[in-house]
C-alpha cells in the first residue's frame, strides 16, 4: 500500500506542479531571471518532498500549501514589478555595462562575478574573436551578455543599400507528423485540394509519408518526408 500512496502522490504532485507552472506563465519556462529561476527549484523541491510524502506521518496538505503559496507570491512580484518601475530596478535589476568603446568597466565585471576568460568566452560564443569588432557589452538581468558591434562590423542590411525588399509572408506549419493543422492550413488561405497537389507534385500518396510540411500565403510550400528505414 505504501508503494500505492507513493505513486498516487507522485502523480498529484505532477499534476499541481503542471498546474501552477501554466498558471504562473511561460515565464518560468523561458527566459528566466535568477529570482524566477531559485523560485523553480524551490517549487519542484517541494513538488518532490510532496511526491514521497507519507500519508500516516507528515501533513500532505501543507506541503500542498506550501506549493501554493510560492506560486502566488511569484505572481505577487510579477504583477508588482509590471506596474512599479522602482520595484522592477529592485527586483529584477538593471543591464551593466561590461565593455564600452574599447574599455572594461571592472566595477560591474566584478559585481557581475564575471573574469576575463569568461568575458571573452562569451564574446567568442556570440561570434566576436576580436575585441575591438564590440562597441558595446552588457549584463542583462537574466544574467546573458548582449553585445552592440562597432558600425563598421555590423553585417550589411538592404536599408545599408538603399533597397526595399519585399516583406516576406510567415510561413505556418500545415503537417507535422502525418497530420494535416486545419486552422494554419486555413490562415495561408489554402485548402485541402492545394495541398494535396503539392503533395503529388512531389511524389507523395500518403499523408503519412511526411515529416513536416510549411506553408506561406504565397504559394510556397517546402515539404520534408519521413526518411524510409532501410
Amino acid at each position: 500500500m505504501n508503494l500505492l500512496f507513493i505513486a498516487l502522490s507522485a502523480i498529484f504532485s505532477f499534476a499541481a506542479l503542471f498546474l501552477l507552472t501554466k498558471w504562473m506563465g511561460h515565464r518560468q519556462i523561458s527566459e528566466m531571471s535568477m529570482f524566477d529561476y531559485i523560485t523553480g527549484i524551490t517549487i519542484g523541491s517541494i513538488a518532490a518532498e510532496l511526491s514521497i510524502t507519507d500519508y500516516h506521518k507528515s501533513a500532505f496538505g501543507e506541503i500542498l500549501i506550501a506549493i501554493i503559496i510560492y506560486a502566488v507570491l511569484t505572481i505577487l512580484l510579477s504583477f508588482i514589478t509590471d506596474k512599479s518601475l522602482r520595484a522592477r530596478k529592485w527586483i529584477s535589476g538593471l543591464p551593466c555595462i561590461l565593455f564600452h568603446n574599447g574599455n572594461f568597466h571592472y566595477e560591474n565585471l566584478k559585481k557581475a562575478r564575471i573574469d576575463a576568460s569568461e568575458f571573452i568566452s562569451q564574446c567568442r560564443i556570440n561570434g566576436y574573436f576580436d575585441l575591438s569588432q564590440i562597441q558595446t557589452a552588457l549584463m542583462e538581468p537574466n544574467g546573458k551578455i548582449s553585445f552592440l558591434p562597432v558600425s563598421d562590423e555590423r553585417p550589411l542590411t538592404p536599408r545599408d543599400m538603399q533597397l526595399k525588399p519585399k516583406q516576406e509572408p510567415l510561413p505556418y506549419a500545415i503537417i507535422m507528423d502525418g497530420q494535416i493543422i486545419e486552422a494554419n492550413l486555413q490562415r495561408t488561405g489554402k485548402d485541402r485540394s492545394w495541398l494535396h497537389r503539392q503533395l503529388k507534385a512531389q511524389g507523395i500518396d500518403e499523408l503519412s509519408e511526411v515529416f513536416l510540411a510549411m506553408a506561406d500565403s504565397e504559394n510556397t510550400c517546402h515539404i520534408f518526408p519521413k526518411q524510409k528505414n532501410t
